[in-house]
């Protein structure tokens, strides 16, 4: 079954232009998230996490990235402090383009972290970089394939082991005509409540943002274009917690109501930080990857 629509052409949006990336400078401490502890020395990396993850292999495609990124785009970003040093924790990333995929990678591995990865399967199938991908902790995720709570119990898993994860909550590229964020599954949600249930607190979550890399064309990027990423505050969800001992064992447990409102948290707020990075005022509702149609919400 092919996905449904096609991501929209470079050309439905502009560039993301210098004077908006110097007006978000003002605004905020932009760093290159693309070289060793963009935020400063100070920063303690999680060795131990380091050592378990293929050191070698996570290296090689780290200074593969950062080569790409570098020839091809301008990227800044801010917020790097806000990723904990230690512990268990949750990147909700936005899906703009296969490209921009690789800017919170980059970062946390920058940043002394190594989280798994909840990814499509496909990608552990792609030339040269594939086997990469798997090495620094990619869970290939097998789409459509009736295997949702297994994919959200491995999840868990990672998450109560005091392993980070990351999650593109879409499921896909943005459908979305102007590539604001779209409908997202709820598995993020039930994720994120099952997990701080059995570890019995909640487990920070952090939306990771980025935007620029929707007009790069890959055969020919020059003149080099703005990549910016804010890295977000944590999001609160203790309230979604209150009750949880009352739950029911196991991810059929989690209310969907509850995993439903944070998964609408996540979009709400994904949306407006890229409005903020866009300069923009985002459309009203989101698009919906059922219907393909813009709902309200």
């Amino acid at each position: 079954m092919a996905s449904k629509g096609k991501p929209s052409p470079r050309s439905a949006v502009e560039p993301l232009s210098d004077a908006q990336v110097t007006k978000l400078a003002k605004a905020h401490h932009l760093v290159d998230p693309m070289r060793d502890l963009p935020t400063g020395p100070n920063r303690r990396i999680n060795q131990a996490e380091i050592d378990a993850q293929h050191p070698k292999g996570t290296a090689r495609l780290l200074k593969g990235v950062d080569v790409v990124f570098n020839a091809s785009c301008k990227t800044r970003a801010w917020g790097l402090d806000n990723i904990p040093e230690t512990g268990p924790f949750i990147t909700a990333a936005t899906h703009v383009t296969m490209f921009d995929v690789f800017v919170p990678m980059a970062s946390l591995f920058h940043m002394g972290r190594r989280p798994r990865y909840m990814a499509k399967a496909e990608m552990a199938h792609w030339p040269l970089i594939g086997k990469w991908f798997q090495l620094v902790g990619m869970q290939p995720v097998q789409r459509r394939s009736g295997k949702a709570k297994a994919i959200e119990e491995t999840s868990i898993e990672i998450l109560t082991s005091g392993r980070p994860l990351t999650v593109w909550p879409e499921g896909t590229v943005t459908r979305d005509p102007k590539k604001w964020p779209m409908s997202m599954k709820n598995g993020v949600g039930v994720i994120a409540l099952e997990a701080s249930r059995r570890l019995g607190r909640q487990i920070p979550l952090f939306c990771a943002v980025t935007w620029g890399a929707a007009s790069i064309n890959h055969w020919w990027p020059w003149p080099r274009k703005n990549v910016v990423m804010c890295y977000d505050e944590r999001l609160d969800y203790a309230d979604l917690l209150a009750d949880c001992d009352s739950w029911a064992d196991g991810i059929d447990g989690v209310p969907a109501a509850l995993a439903d409102e944070l998964t609408r948290r996540i979009r709400v707020r994904m949306t407006a930080i890229m409005a903020e990075i866009r300069g923009e005022s985002a459309p009203d509702g989101y698009w919906d990857y059922r219907t393909m149609k813009r709902v309200k919400g």
